[in-house]
């Protein structure tokens, strides 16, 4: 039987991985894969989740299985940090999953379960997994238009006319803050707009939620959502960890879906307690424990969220480095949009024979729709990029 499986198509950010690992030039940089690295090149644990996890080492008695859905005050944790008091509680029904992906994976599943026909809209261009995965399942979808690559910034005026044609029961999926791959995100007036319009047309929403922190701060990078949730009666949301806990291997995430009233909500969190079941069962709980032990202790939390900060303002202070390096190296202001994206990633929209020039005569990796991993940048390395980005556009 296994004589008849077929070859996958490779996965460029997979590929490219195994590319630079076999790369043996000094001074070779990573920009692609999308993980946070400080000045030293290094993806560091964060203080406060490394004390968190020596206290769990320490007085964890007990490796069993936890529930279905995870542990309750993790996921209640995660849903106060991204949600807040923007919707009623007893309307939420959520889960622990494995990072960010597997929120995704179990919601592609809920909608599938609730209606296999629905349409999913995914922006274009999105994180590849989003449409991946749709493909796996073979679900129906279709792309909207959401990056103006002249201008590098959004194009909603083509974004509206595009959901003008979404039907009810579709499913529209937005980042909900510092958009991947683009780094442009939408502003709270927009945001309302796009409730408004999808509101209107009956569809339902899913936010995948990432890098909440990474761009404007905390609470700054949950508008979007909460603006959403407290106008739309139903909203599914994928969460992650990885990013701004820097838990990425531990695979630490949650997903949510917000019904009408408390009796839906009941009924989907059966839904969603089976999907886990029938996935992997119970939910991976090291990480998730770890951040528990975190959020139990008011000084770990703070300590945290100054990290956090710190991280965020180190990625706005490469973006500037970076503009003005370009404006000098380039002699224009054609790259001056990154300053003003946010996030870790902006498309820099040189074309693909350059960002290949770049891997060959720089070591310089990057993938290869341009997408830039600012948090992947050391600040002494910034003139360099500068000036192999100028030799080769």
């Amino acid at each position: 039987m296994l004589e008849d499986l077929r070859p996958q198509p490779s996965d460029k950010i997979i590929e490219m991985i195994g590319l630079y690992k076999e790369d043996t030039r000094e001074g070779k940089m990573d920009l692609g894969v999308g993980v946070y690295k400080n000045d030293a090149g290094v993806t560091p644990i964060m203080r406060s989740v490394k004390e968190a996890e020596k206290r769990l080492v320490k007085n964890q008695d007990s490796k069993s299985y936890v529930a279905l859905a995870g542990q309750v005050d993790f996921v209640k944790f995660m849903r106060e940090m991204s949600l807040a008091d923007s919707v009623s509680a007893d309307r939420i029904a959520g889960i622990q999953t494995p990072g960010g992906t597997g929120a995704i994976r179990q919601l592609y599943e809920l909608i599938r379960m609730a209606n296999p026909n629905a349409k999913i809209w995914v922006s274009d261009p999105s994180w590849p997994n989003h449409v991946a995965i749709l493909k796996y399942l073979g679900m129906p979808h279709r792309e909207y238009a959401y990056f103006d690559r002249k201008t590098c910034s959004v194009n909603f005026e083509a974004m509206l006319h595009d959901l003008d044609t979404v039907s009810a029961d579709d499913v529209v999926i937005l980042h909900g803050c510092c958009h991947n791959p683009t780094g442009a995100n939408l502003t709270p007036e927009q945001w309302e707009i796009v409730a408004d319009h999808l509101n209107a047309r009956g569809a339902l929403a899913m936010v995948d939620i990432a890098y909440q922190g990474f761009g404007d701060g905390l609470e700054a990078d949950a508008a979007g959502l909460r603006i959403l949730a407290s106008k739309m009666p139903e909203l599914l949301v994928a969460q992650s960890c990885s990013k701004n806990f820097g838990v990425y291997r531990d695979r630490v995430g949650a997903a949510f879906a917000i019904s009408l009233n408390e009796e839906q909500a009941k009924i989907a969190q059966v839904n969603l307690n089976t999907l886990n079941r029938l996935n992997y069962s119970f939910p991976p709980d090291h990480g998730a424990a770890v951040l528990m032990e975190l959020a139990r202790d008011e000084k770990l939390v703070a300590d945290w969220k100054d990290e956090l900060e710190a991280m965020r303002l180190e990625m706005l202070e490469k973006r500037k480095a970076l503009c003005a390096a370009l404006r000098r190296e380039t002699n224009s202001d054609r790259f001056d949009f990154i300053e003003n994206h946010r996030g870790m990633f902006s498309l820099t929209g040189i074309s693909s024979e350059a960002v290949l020039k770049l891997r060959d005569e720089y070591a310089i990796y990057m993938v290869h729709d341009s997408r830039l991993n600012i948090a992947g940048l050391q600040l002494s390395r910034v003139d360099h990029l500068a000036k192999a980005i100028a030799s080769v556009i």
